[in-house]
């Protein structure tokens, strides 16, 4: 039958005869087929301070983001997911107002590193992608598959009400109280009802009896400041105000503002913080 739907066997991509700079240069030439976004092309083998190349940077030039990506044939490996980490890094150091994603691609993850991953992903924005090289009646078909994605912090549950204090957090992260107190600090002065609710999952700055700001732990010393902007004009303003500052940032489907900060860019950008706490408390008549 015409229809019929064709099954396909995979192929390790060395025994076609190609090598891992053939599928550098196919992501390069088209980072779109990653199904990262709109993707461009920045660098490839770019050098790095500690030795050695990253293999391509690429960029989501919308929003200003970064995406570190190394790519290796056959299974990945430690010596693998280390580099990728340490060339993320570097990147995020030398750019701090950008966020960046660490990229692994290979050709298949054994069960082992890919529980790795996934414990590295809940403290690194990490992104797993599986190269698949399929033969179907003699032709082939390069596919790319996300097999972990970044983390996002679950809506609260149960667990998340389940009451921890200062304290705990004091001993599990004690960088991410301080960020929540150098905002909060900042906040206090221009409301009554205004206080830091600890969480399994975040601290909150609690405003007349709402989350207004969550952080959650991400690697020392970064946290991950969130806040909820649904009204479309004041999210259009608020990104406006990011990307004058060329501050990174992304927006979810959750209609929520993510910044990676740490207490050195929340003491530089406090007052940008305000500006932007302003914009989200304007009534929408006067916006209108």
């Amino acid at each position: 039958m015409e229809n019929e739907i064709k099954i396909g066997k995979k192929i390790f991509i060395r025994n076609a005869g190609k090598d891992e700079y053939w599928l550098q240069d196919i992501i390069y030439e088209n980072p779109k087929i990653l199904g990262l976004g709109d993707l461009v092309a920045v660098n490839k083998e770019k050098k790095q301070s500690s030795g050695g190349r990253l293999d391509i940077l690429l960029k989501e030039p919308t929003e200003n983001l970064m995406y570190e990506v190394e790519v290796m044939l056959g299974e990945t490996d430690p010596s693998h997911i280390i580099r990728s980490i340490e060339y993320w890094d570097n990147e995020k150091r030398k750019y701090p107002q950008r966020q960046h994603f660490c990229v692994l691609i290979a050709e298949s993850f054994d069960r082992r590193y890919f529980n790795v991953i996934q414990l590295m992903s809940l403290n690194i924005p990490m992104i797993a992608i599986q190269a698949d090289l399929l033969e179907v009646n003699g032709e082939r078909i390069l596919n790319f598959s996300k097999i972990i994605d970044i983390y996002i912090e679950p809506e609260e549950d149960e667990e998340d009400l389940k009451q921890v204090n200062e304290s705990t957090w004091n001993n599990d992260s004690p960088w991410t109280n301080s960020n929540a107190k150098e905002l909060f600090n900042s906040l206090k002065e221009k409301h009554d009802r205004i206080n830091l609710r600890y969480t399994q999952s975040y601290i909150s700055i609690n405003i007349d009896g709402r989350n207004a700001y969550w952080f959650c732990k991400r690697m020392k010393p970064t946290s991950a400041l969130f806040f909820s902007v649904k009204d479309d004009e004041k999210v259009e303003a608020i990104k406006k105000k990011l990307e004058e500052k060329d501050i990174g940032f992304t927006y979810n489907r959750y209609k929520e503002f993510m910044l990676n900060v740490d207490i050195k860019s929340l003491k530089k950008n406090l007052e940008l913080i305000n500006e932007v706490h302003t914009i989200r408390n304007r009534k929408v008549v006067d916006d209108e």
